[in-house]
């Protein structure tokens, strides 16, 4: 009781292990996060491409031009990167899994949002977007989550119920990420998008000789 008692009186919160969340170690590691998942989904990009299309790199990588398959980008090495802090932070932080399950969810729709509201306003003045655009938007969006995982981590203890929420969320996520090569709905989110417009192109292409990167490889 003392202990919590002096906890809000400083305005400090008690994590797990109980010390006083340290803010700053979880900022670092959020920022940490951010760089992580720029990188990482920068190369998942041309994965698919460069395993020469095979179905392992389906799972994880972009196979077209669409939103949604773009959003597999952020979602897997955010998975990644949360596994790793978890082993680091999961006695350092409160309410981890509700924490990074809301930022993988806030992050698509950050994403979705920032990039169809800059198009709607460049499309109709250029017939077209540009690319240091679309990773910003791609970054707006990663950067959304990060804010909202620190919130959360740094927040009191929320309950256990939230815990499994967040980690539901995690696991609802994934499947619609590595399913969704094959488990294609026609909305505008999952069709072709190359060069800024629709193609009808859903999940895997029958053939990707014009959207090829690396066509001498």
């Amino acid at each position: 009781m003392s202990t919590t008692m002096a906890s809000r009186s400083s305005g400090s919160v008690t994590a797990p292990n109980g010390q006083p969340v340290n803010r700053r170690k979880v900022l670092l590691w959020e920022a940490g996060a951010f760089a992580f998942i720029m990188l990482a989904g920068s190369v998942l990009h041309f994965a698919y491409e460069l395993s020469g299309f095979s179905t392992v790199a389906a799972v994880f990588g972009s196979v077209n031009e669409s939103t949604f398959e773009h959003l597999k980008l952020f979602f897997w090495p955010a998975l990644v990167f949360a596994l790793v802090q978890h082993a680091y932070m999961r006695q350092e932080a409160n309410n981890y899994w509700w924490g990074k399950g809301l930022a993988m969810l806030v992050t698509p729709l950050g994403v979705i949002l920032s990039f169809y509201f800059y198009l709607g306003i460049l499309l109709p003045i250029t017939g077209r977007g540009f690319l240091a655009a679309d990773i910003g938007t791609g970054a707006f969006g990663v950067l959304l989550g990060n804010v909202v995982s620190y919130r959360i981590l740094t927040s009191p203890d929320m309950g256990r119920s939230r815990r499994l929420a967040g980690l539901t969320v995690i696991g609802l996520l994934g499947v619609a990420m590595a399913t969704s090569a094959w488990l294609t709905p026609r909305f505008f989110l999952y069709e072709n998008f190359y060069g800024y417009e629709y193609s009808g192109g859903y999940g895997i292409l029958d053939d990707y000789t014009p959207y090829l990167v690396f066509p001498d490889r």
